[in-house]
This record gives structure tokens, sequence and C-alpha cells, in this order.
């Protein structure tokens, strides 16, 4: 049964135009009057509806019964990225969302290609929240992860100097290619054994420079690697999602 994002509260018994984004998909997939139609809002759950009218640009819908469904991950996992560039942050976002990541928080880093600010920062985040929307219609979560406004490592307003006001019961771990470190296997074992809140840091191409490793270490980030292969930014982020199980 097609599934629809509504981004407006939902209620069981109402009778509710479709927002223009459900709309036109409904459209688009030549539905009609008397066809049922699953819609979620996003806080939580999942709705059975049908719909009552079409119009040349418009739909509506009567909604039915709510059902108490949840297809969220044990763990919660919260990604700060250092944005990879081109069409690799879309295919991240995309790809997290389905694998069942709570949050983004995209990072612009020293070693990012990426630069956003100002109304094109805030653009690219309206584009990825539509593509979580997407994913989430797809893959049968009914809760969109939070896409953060994108927000610089350090400086001012910084992400990093905000960690250390966070505090909190969450683990913390940055991906790291330095010699030595521990196994995300093995650090998850002696930081979050009992599926507690995680959050993950990971670099843009090139990854983090070696200043703010440093840095992410003095905010109570534990360092932790993916194993012997050196992946890409979006490889690596996802790769540790699954490992922290997020799916």
């Amino acid at each position: 049964m097609p599934r629809f994002h509504c981004s407006v509260p939902l209620s069981a018994d109402a009778a509710l135009a479709l927002p223009p984004g459900a709309a036109r998909h409904v459209q688009v997939l030549r539905m009609q009057p008397g066809d049922a139609l699953t819609l979620f809002d996003g806080a939580g759950g999942e709705y059975e509806a049908t719909i009552e009218r079409m119009g040349r640009s418009d739909v509506s819908v009567t909604v039915g019964a709510h059902f108490a469904v949840e297809r969220e991950a044990t763990r919660a996992v919260h990604l700060a990225v250092g944005m990879p560039a081109n069409e690799r942050m879309d295919w991240l976002v995309e790809k997290a969302t389905e694998l069942g990541v709570a949050s983004i928080q995209p990072l612009a880093t020293a070693h990012g290609v990426l630069r956003l600010s100002g109304e094109r920062a805030e653009k690219k985040r309206g584009h990825w929240e539509a593509i979580a929307i997407a994913a989430c219609e797809q893959c049968g979560r009914n809760r969109v992860p939070v896409i953060h406004p994108v927000r610089s490592f350090s400086g001012n307003a910084g992400f990093i100097d905000a960690q250390a006001e966070t505090g909190g019961a969450a683990a913390r771990f940055v991906l790291s290619l330095a010699e030595g470190t521990q196994s995300i296997a093995a650090a998850v074992a002696v930081h979050a054994p009992d599926n507690r809140e995680v959050r993950v840091l990971s670099g843009p191409e090139g990854g983090l420079s070696a200043a703010e490793e440093q840095e992410a270490i003095a905010r109570g980030f534990a360092p932790v690697t993916l194993g012997a292969r050196v992946l890409r930014a979006e490889t690596a982020a996802l790769a540790a999602l699954v490992l922290l199980g997020g799916a």
C-alpha cells in the first residue's frame, strides 16, 4: 500500500486535504477516490486513510485508524559527519535514514570540499530533509530523523565546543585511522553495552584533521577504527551506523 508523510498532525476520523507533496505523489500514481493509502506524520505510528476526492492539484482523504507501529532501531545512533561533496551527502542521508539513524549533523570541517553557509546551507538542509522523508516513505519508518542545520566543526558556535555542554549518558565515538586504535566492536562492548544512545563523528574526504580529531577526543569521543581498509567518507559513516546497531 502506498505510504506518504504528512506534514500536518493526523488524527483518526479526520477529513484532510493532503499537503502539496503528498498530493502530488498520489496524482503521479494515478490513484482514485476509494483507494487506500497509509499516512504518517512523524509523531509515531501510522494511519490508514481513504481518498475521497481528486482535484487538479489537491487530494482530500478521510483518515482512519491509528496503528502504533514502530520500525526504529533498538539503539539511537546520531551521526555528525563532515559533509562529502557532490551527490554523496544525498546518498548518505538516504541510506542512513533507511538504516535507522536518529539524527544527522552536517559539519564543515578542515578537509571538507563542500562549503555551505547562510541561505544556501538552509536550502540544502531542506533538500536533505526531503530525501530523509522519501526514504522513510519507502522503508517503512514512521519517524523522520532530524537533519540539523549545517554547523562548523569548531570556532564560534561550533559543534565540538558544544559537546562539553550536552553531557548525558550517550557514548561518543570518532572514526580514526590512527595506528593501534580499538575496533568499534570493542569500544561498544566497553562504552555502550546496553543499547544506550550513541553519537559518532565521521570526517569528510580526507578525514578529520589531526587537530579536529584531538579536539574530539578531548571532548570525550573515543577513537575507533572500522578495520584495515580505508573507506570513502559516506561508506564509513554508514558502516559505523550498522556496526553500532543502528539497523
